[in-house]
């Protein structure tokens, strides 16, 4: 994918403050430092568009990127983490709440990628949340990060055990590493299939 040009737009830390825009958004969320920037620069193939940390939430406002790809313009949309950020209890919950006025109440939103630790299950807050998507008629693909981490049979063995965890929900599973740039023309496909 020919990526013409990817900036920030806007960082917003309150619902009245997303953007107005035309585009086709695609939200990426998931649990703390599971790779969320990282992934997104991948995608646009910049080094630090979305800023990455090792420190687990340093993501604590919604990002919104403008990004123009080939044919398509669209905007993708960096989400807070959850999960064991070492911050307040008070503003985690403004995140969730912040998160979830965006997911429920966003027209633009075509797609939501659900990021997981390859090396880690899924948790009851990814199977919740997913489950959450699927009430709301959310369009959902999870994304399992970190492919890189693991070798290739252990990696697929993992990839299988994960789906298996997801159960009978039916949301297409893609496996993916940032710094291998492995999954990124797969997901590619799934996003231009959405838009």
């Amino acid at each position: 994918m020919k990526i013409r040009r990817a900036e920030l737009n806007r960082s917003c830390a309150r619902l009245g403050q997303f953007p107005e825009t035309p585009r086709p958004e695609i939200a990426f969320l998931g649990r703390s430092n599971v790779g969320k920037s990282s992934l997104l620069n991948a995608l646009v193939q910049r080094k630090q568009l979305a800023r990455t940390s090792s420190t687990p939430g340093k993501t604590r406002m919604i990002h919104f990127f403008e990004v123009d790809a080939a044919a398509h313009e669209l905007m993708f949309v960096d989400l807070p983490g959850y999960g064991w950020a070492r911050v307040s209890r008070r503003e985690r919950e403004s995140w969730q709440g912040l998160v979830e006025g965006y997911l429920e109440g966003r027209e633009a939103l075509r797609l939501a990628i659900l990021l997981q630790d390859l090396r880690r299950d899924f948790s009851e807050d990814e199977t919740l949340l997913l489950d959450w998507l699927a009430e709301r008629g959310i369009e959902t693909r999870v994304v399992l990060t970190k492919g890189d981490k693991l070798k290739p049979m252990r990696r697929a063995k993992r990839a299988k055990e994960l789906r298996a965890q997801l159960g009978d929900r039916s949301v297409p599973v893609l496996l993916s590493s940032s710094q291998a740039k492995q999954g990124i023309y797969e997901l590619w496909a799934a996003i231009r299939a959405i838009l």
